[in-house]
């Protein structure tokens, strides 16, 4: 079970970095889901900050690579803000995107709270993305491509520099699971950084439990667990409420067990929720599968476990 019993949920609500809009809906879909009293009915106190505020998207076009840098860096330094104040309070953060750019503010802010606690980080990166993209590398100047690799330095010095400490984090720290789309320099890009993907093909071969058995190795109790889930990691059969759908990602069973697996360290001590786009969903139907999901990263599972 998890340990972190007190939760404050962080509405983040802009597509400031995506490709397409809704997700800025994102966070209202969880709440109308039912987020909060699915977490209060396992014995969890949340509580709702509301939602942050920041620049309107402007939708423009690309500048020296980058879309919105202006407001992507006013968004992640109100998200940077409001997840590290909740960590100092003792408190879990879950953020509620909002476009996966803004994990640079939230993953910046939990490896600025191990710093000041000295404990260790590990992430786990759920996606169907990489999202370890430089503006030279981009073919859209999206920056939610891009925050993997601003929190392990690469990237403007605005974005970078949000957490007081550059680079944010260690590659080394980082465990990428369901990856199936990766531009092409971006591909070289992340095997020059030595990033720990578990791609689809990794978990096809090798099945979802030992690919978790992996990516959950050597934690300890001094090790801070950051879940960054983004919804497009989920195949769109079942989650089709994301602007940018992959198709064959993990079956429905294989995310519930990458999500046990997680609650079964009892590390998990903050996380994000990204990329939920309602525009582009049926009936709210993707809001209530992450929804299922989060509940067994909160311990629910089929029979009680010994």
């Amino acid at each position: 079970m998890t340990k972190l019993r007190n939760v404050s949920l962080i509405g983040a609500p802009t597509d400031i970095g995506a490709g397409a809009r809704g997700a800025s809906m994102g966070p209202e879909a969880m709440r109308v889901a039912g987020l909060a009293e699915a977490l209060r009915a396992r014995g969890v106190d949340v509580v709702d900050r509301g939602n942050l505020s920041g620049p309107a998207n402007p939708w423009l076009p690309p500048v020296d690579g980058y879309r919105h840098l202006n407001e992507v860096v006013a968004w992640n330094q109100a998200v940077h803000e409001a997840v590290y104040a909740e960590l100092k309070t003792g408190r879990m953060p879950i953020l509620l995107g909002g476009d996966h750019c803004l994990g640079l503010g939230s993953i910046s802010a939990v490896a600025r709270h191990c710093r000041d606690a000295g404990k260790k980080l590990r992430v786990l990166w759920l996606d169907a993305h990489a999202d370890f993209n430089t503006s030279v590398l981009t073919p859209s100047g999206n920056i939610h491509g891009m925050p993997v690799a601003c929190l392990c330095g690469f990237g403007p010095q605005a974005l970078i520099e949000i957490g007081g400490h550059v680079p944010a984090i260690q590659a080394k720290w980082v465990r990428q699971i369901g990856i199936r789309s990766v531009d092409e320099g971006e591909r070289r890009f992340v095997h020059e950084q030595d990033l720990e993907v578990f791609d689809m093909r990794f978990i096809d071969e090798m099945g979802m439990r030992h690919t978790m058995e992996l990516a959950l190795a050597t934690l300890d109790d001094n090790t801070h667990l950051h879940v960054s889930f983004d919804v497009d990691f989920l195949d769109p059969v079942m989650a089709p409420g994301v602007g940018t759908t992959v198709p064959g990602g993990p079956t429905y069973r294989e995310a519930h067990l990458c999500m046990e697996m997680i609650a079964d360290t009892g590390r998990m001590a903050s996380m994000d929720l990204m990329e939920l786009n309602p525009a582009l969903d049926e009936k709210n139907r993707t809001a209530l599968v992450a929804l299922d999901l989060i509940e067994s990263l909160f311990g629910k599972s089929t029979l009680m476990r010994k």
